[in-house]
């Protein structure tokens, strides 16, 4: 692929991230995390409170890319064949099955969105990460293929009953974890209240342009991109120390304040973690117009491809998403970029 392809396709990420911003409005951080996500072809962890509009948009994603989109709720009751089938009693009295979300996109599926993750069961969440990883399941006497699918997930961080937290092996398989937070602007704000378009949410999405990108080029131009953008010797050498530092913070002199960092981690950043950090960094550079590397592109996606992977000693974890920003703000502080 030349560079003027990689030039044309950048335009298009970049058209991309306006239509989505048109109709979500108040997330610019949020769609461009979204956006090098899609070029990383890296599965996302989304953290925010209900009705702050994550499956909006994930859909309005969806239709500026093509494919499918399915999406499913997690329940104390759902079992992991709910995912590949539906079964149920035809007008006939004889049973049927039908494709579950999973299937039902076929080889087509884009976005597949598991809304409250933590309330399916650990079974559940066993066979997805195993579709994640392969991105194939046999079902039905035939291997299924979804070469194109990204996964999106969040969860329920408000209630405790009847929920199973996501281990830490299992975060460490999504790209990023992305924060979703109400707009803090007092216009936004009263626009989302008040303005009956953004009532509407089928309506709204309708507004993006559809199949702005061609969904199934996707992972043949996120293959360009990680071997065309380049990172110097002094680069990797930065990052490096940045994975170190996730590990042994105290010796490194990061501090935070109030925490016993030498009781702190029990286990820093994985090395998919840090291979996950340099994919993104390099979509970042290259929306960027950069054919190299810099530490602004590796800071540009630091947190949302770091923290989630951190483990800390159980103490601590109640206060898991401050102290992981604080941490890993004070790595970036501390590690003296090239």
């Amino acid at each position: 692929m030349s560079d003027q392809n990689l030039a044309d396709w950048r335009k298009l990420a970049v058209k991309l991230e306006t239509e989505v911003n048109k109709v979500i409005i108040g997330q610019e951080r949020p769609v461009r995390l979204i956006t090098t996500s899609i070029f990383a072809r890296g599965h996302v962890l989304l953290e925010g409170d209900v009705g702050v509009g994550k499956t909006t948009l994930l859909k309005a994603f969806t239709r500026a890319i093509g494919g499918g989109y399915q999406r499913i709720e997690g329940t104390i009751d759902l079992m992991p064949n709910d995912l590949i089938y539906h079964t149920y009693l035809g007008e006939d009295g004889k049973p049927h099955v039908t494709p579950g979300p999973i299937l039902m996109s076929g080889s087509d599926l884009s976005i597949f969105f598991f809304n409250e993750i933590n309330r399916a069961r650990p079974q559940v969440h066993s066979l997805l990460l195993r579709i994640m990883a392969e991105r194939t399941l046999s079902a039905f006497n035939k291997e299924h293929y979804f070469p194109h699918m990204i996964v999106f997930a969040d969860r329920n961080q408000v209630e405790r009953e009847e929920t199973f937290e996501i281990p830490s092996a299992a975060r460490d398989r999504f790209m990023m974890e992305i924060p979703i937070l109400i707009p803090k602007n007092d216009d936004m704000m009263k626009s989302l209240t008040f303005e009956t378009r953004f009532h509407d949410a089928d309506n709204l999405v309708s507004e993006v342009k559809p199949n702005l990108l061609k969904f199934d080029k996707l992972k043949d131009i996120a293959k360009t991109i990680q071997e065309t953008i380049t990172a110097t010797d002094a680069l990797k050498n930065y990052a490096l120390n940045l994975w170190k530092a996730t590990k042994s913070p105290a010796d490194y002199g990061i501090k935070i304040s109030d925490l016993n960092m030498n009781r702190l981690m029990i286990s820093g950043s994985s090395p998919r973690g840090m291979m996950m950090m340099m994919r993104a960094a390099r979509v970042n550079a290259w929306l960027n117009e950069r054919s190299s590397v810099t530490p602004t592109d590796i800071h540009a996606v630091f947190h949302e491809t770091i923290a989630h992977r951190l483990v800390f000693n159980p103490v601590y974890e109640m206060r898991r998403t401050v102290i992981a920003r604080d941490l890993t703000n004070g790595i970036l502080n501390v590690i003296k970029a090239p």
